[in-house]
């Protein structure tokens, strides 16, 4: 460790707190999380499980690593994530054209999952959108979508 660094003061830590965007970004993102989760509860789902199911049903049978690209997720972490999914029969992962490359595909056990979990989805989104009111939310989706491609550009 290089000796010369100097440990932060107390203001710079506190602005850190006040000022980093990656913190108060995933501090969102668990507080959507929970209520979303919350909602959902009643299907057996997680919001990330549902999001996860809605990617593979958008994509209808894609390798892995398109969906961590779509996702913006590590793929090792997605197809930890999809595992459990496949456990449950929800989805099916297959060995592609090689080794490397698996291919995941939505079962109808799936499509019945989601429909089931769809009206609870809707349920926690229309409530963010009302306590946020649709002109808030509208320019808050805009911004979110601006902030990964910024985020993707670095």
């Amino acid at each position: 460790m290089n000796e010369h660094m100097h440990q932060p003061n107390e203001a710079q830590l506190a602005e850190i707190e006040q000022t980093c965007a990656c913190l108060h970004v995933r501090k969102a993102a668990r507080a959507v999380t929970q209520l979303y989760d919350e909602v959902l509860q009643p299907t057996g789902l997680r919001s990330t499980q549902f999001n996860l199911l809605v990617a593979v049903a958008l994509a209808g049978e894609a390798p892995v690593t398109r969906l961590a690209e779509a996702l913006v997720m590590d793929r090792t972490t997605l197809a930890r994530n999809l595992k459990p999914l496949e456990s449950q029969g929800l989805l099916t992962i297959d060995a592609g054209t090689d080794r490397r490359r698996h291919l995941v595909r939505l079962t109808e056990r799936g499509r019945q999952a989601l429909a089931t979990a769809l009206p609870y989805w809707e349920q926690a989104q229309k409530q963010v959108v009302t306590r946020l009111g649709q002109e808030q939310w509208q320019a808050l989706l805009a911004e979110l979508k601006a902030t990964v491609t910024l985020a993707q550009s670095f």
